[in-house]
This record gives C-alpha cells, structure tokens and sequence, in this order.
C-alpha cells in the first residue's frame, strides 16, 4: 500500500479561496466594430446565465470566495477624456454582481482583484494599443486611469480588495524593437512593465489612492506569467530592496502558469520570490492571478497543487472560467475551462468545471493549508483544515497514473470527525464530481483504493 499522511494538526499558511474570472474585452482595437465578449454571456438567454451563475456561486456550486476583473485599455480615449467605464465591462460586470447577491445570501463575501489588463493606447510610447513601453510623462494619468476605475467599483458596491499593476507585463523579448504592439497579430492586450516601473508605482500609487478615499484597497507587483520570473526577472529582488514599495504592497501576485510535461524527475513551480519578500514581511499573502486549466484532466489538480505547495500561495484564481472560442482571435494557448459558450445561444459544462469543483469546495476562505505526504510519484494530496470557519476538514487524492488504481493507507491527524463523505472525478467521466459514499477513519488510518487518472476529495462531517 501506498503510504500518505494529512495533518491538519500542522496548518502551513491560512488560505484566502479558490476564485474564477470572467474575461470580455480582452483583444479587440475597436470595440464598436468588434464588441468582443469573450465570456459569451451577451449571447445566451437569461435562463442559461442563470444556470452559470448557480453552477458558480450557489450553495451547491463552486463557491469561489475570489473573483479577477480586468481593466481593459479602452475606457478613455485621452488622458484628460470623458471615462466609459461600462461599455466593455457590462457582461464581466454583471457576472461579478449576480455572483456577489448569491454569495451574500448565505453569509458571505467575494474579495476582488482587479488587474490593468495593459495601459491606453495614449499611455505609451507608441500611441498604440499593445505598446511595449509606458510614457513616464503620462505615468500619473495612467494612475488616475487606474482610480477612476476603482472608484467606479466600489460605487456599485463590487467588493474590491486589490489593485494588479500588470498582466504579464514581464517579456519585453515578444516586442519588435520598436516596441510597436502587433494587436493584429491576434495577441491580447499586455505591456512591458519593467522591475523600476513596477517599484516606481508602488511608492507613489498609494497616496495617490488614499487621496482619492481608497485605503483600503492593496497593491499588487502586477502579474508575471511564472512565479520564477517574478524572481528572475529582478521583480522581487527590485521591491525587496526599496523600503517604501515594500511596505506599500498589499499582496504578492503572479500568473501559476507552469505546463510542463508531469515527469517524476522535475518539481513544480518556485516560491523564490515569495519567500524573498515574506523574509522581510512575514504578513504578506499570494495569489495566482491566473493558470491554466490544462487539458482538463487530474493534472490540471497537479498544477493547483504545485501552486499552493511549492510556490506557497494563499489564492489561486484560474484563467478564463468562461469562454466563447470564436471571441478569441486566433489560437487560444489555454483553451481548458469550466464552461464552452456556442453561438447558437447554448453553452457546454467541461470536464474542467467537475475537477475545479474537487478544490475550490474543500479549500473555502478562511481555512488553512495543511501538511500532505504522499510516498508516491504519481499520486499528491491536499488538505484544507477548517481553521475555525464552519467548513469541514477535507483532502483531496490525485492520482495522475492512467494504468492502474493505487492502494492507499492514509494516515489522519487532528480530524475533526472519524466519519468522511467523499467526490470524485475521473478522466473517463464516468465520474464527475460524483458522490462515492461514505467512509469511516479507522483508528487514525483510512484505507483507500484511488482509481487510475481520478480526483477524490473527503470531507470530515460532523
């Protein structure tokens, strides 16, 4: 048998949620022209939105506790122009405040980052939308940008806690060298936003927030594509060593994209750059702003794996939950997902919503990430201990082997029940996210046949 240990006795780090994002506006140059929504909303009856939004937000849902909302680069037409902050935002908008009412009407809440998806085509040097490089002269019009969009927010009573500088805006290397932005390359909207940069709006963006009434809203470094170039490319390193942008940041932020093959030769993803910072602020949280859902399969629970374990995170938010094929203009490099839009008005629930659902339900806001062992190089576990919320201790199996189910004897410390309920998911989707019974703790052990390429989650009831 293989061996395992969940301790929820040992609480690593406390867990802010699972969250979900709903992209709209994320390619087009001239939204008249094409009123891009990638999320494909605009399109379905409101029955099927309805249906979405259960599935998402209701009780017997995903309950994501965080939500990411771009800001496109297409709200003003010049620095000193009149803001429309709706047209591109209206069906991205709508879901974040449909989820909040079903989230509020069970007693909780949502926590918001909203991230620049890339600066106006008149905040850069270029004058262009995809721009590589910000204007230093228009550098504090992108900030009352940037504010101007927070306080709409927090008019309509969106719940937002933190402010992302960028998306992606750490590879000058995808430019010409002119810098020119290539849009009809068919690539979304990012700009380069160097170390300096990053550092240089940290120091002088929050007063500039307090000014305008907005304290309570942190400040994020942006979102590097990996968390090692958040290291690499000299992120962490430039914060840790200016003193105001390291007591000015609310949150640490990167994209958890790692993708590689699963090989019991390589591990995952790093936490450097995390621990770098932390090693000079012990309070400061992470989040992943968005990853992929990979082939939809028990390895897109190895990648959220990696992400809490080894680059040690507090949130993690996955790239587009919704997404309507024909809105995105040429190949879509993470086409995994919880929801396929059609253009016949109907929609489609993918494998990926059913294995998403295996986390995002065990690891509610407010709980801690508990120690997991596994002797295995196929198999990981997850464990989320309730941590004084009204959620119960649950862990999550993932067996990544596709040729044979695999024995387990589990051992359990500081449980909260002898007695288990457990889900499952399975590649073959003879299961999805399908109740398997019930399951009782033997002394301190519970002994377990996880089936090849499956997902299972248990709960410790009452």
């Amino acid at each position: 048998m293989i061996k395992a240990k969940i301790n929820f006795d040992k609480k690593i780090r406390n867990w802010d949620g699972f969250g979900f994002n709903y992209v709209q506006t994320s390619m087009t140059k001239d939204y008249d022209k094409f009123p891009q929504d990638y999320g494909g909303f605009s399109i379905l009856p409101d029955k099927k939105r309805r249906e979405i939004l259960n599935m998402v937000f209701g009780v017997n849902g995903l309950k994501p506790g965080l939500i990411k909302m771009f800001l496109d680069p297409l709200h003003q037409d010049n620095p000193k122009g009149k803001f429309d902050h709706e047209t591109t935002t209206q069906w991205m908008t709508y879901f974040v405040r449909e989820g909040l009412k079903q989230t509020r009407s069970r007693g909780e809440d949502l926590k918001v980052l909203t991230t620049l998806y890339g600066p106006p085509a008149w905040a850069t040097k270029q004058r262009e939308l995809r721009g590589r490089d910000l204007d230093p002269q228009r550098k504090y019009d992108l900030a009352e940008y940037m504010i101007d969009w927070l306080t709409y927010l927090r008019q309509n009573d969106i719940p937002v806690k933190y402010l992302s500088l960028h998306n992606q805006g750490d590879k000058p290397y995808e430019y010409p060298e002119d810098g020119s932005g290539k849009l009809g390359d068919r690539i979304d909207y990012n700009g380069y936003w160097p170390p300096d940069q990053v550092v240089d709006f940290l120091t002088f963006l929050k007063p500039m927030l307090e000014k305008h009434g907005l304290e309570g809203i942190g400040l994020t470094p942006g979102e590097t594509s990996r968390w090692h170039y958040f290291s690499e490319y000299g992120y962490a390193a430039a914060i840790e060593e200016n003193e105001e942008a390291l007591n000015n940041l609310g949150l640490i932020t990167s994209h958890g994209f790692h993708k590689a093959p699963f090989s019991e030769w390589f591990g995952e993803q790093r936490s450097t750059g995390v621990d770098r910072l932390r090693a000079e602020r012990s309070d400061l949280h992470a989040w992943v702003g968005s990853s992929s859902w990979l082939d939809m399969s028990a390895k897109f629970l190895k990648e959220i794996y990696g992400n809490i374990y080894t680059a040690k995170v507090n949130g993690y938010i996955p790239w587009a939950g919704l997404q309507r094929p024909q809105h995105w203009e040429g190949k879509e490099w993470n086409p995994g997902t919880a929801f396929k839009i059609r253009e016949n008005g109907t929609y489609e629930v993918q494998k990926g919503y059913y294995y998403y659902k295996q986390a995002c339900r065990a690891g509610q806001p407010g709980m801690a990430v508990a120690d997991t062992i596994v002797v295995d190089k196929q198999v990981f576990a997850m464990a989320f201990a309730k941590n004084g919320t009204n959620n119960p201790d649950a862990f999550i199996i993932i067996n990544l082997w596709d040729k044979k189910d695999k024995n387990m004897k589990i051992e359990i410390k500081g449980h909260h029940s002898d007695k288990l309920e457990a889900y499952r998911t399975t590649d073959d989707e003879k299961e999805l996210y399908s109740y398997i019974g019930k399951y009782s703790i033997d002394g301190s052990h519970l002994e377990y046949k996880s089936p090849a390429s499956s997902v299972t989650t248990f709960y410790c009831t009452e």
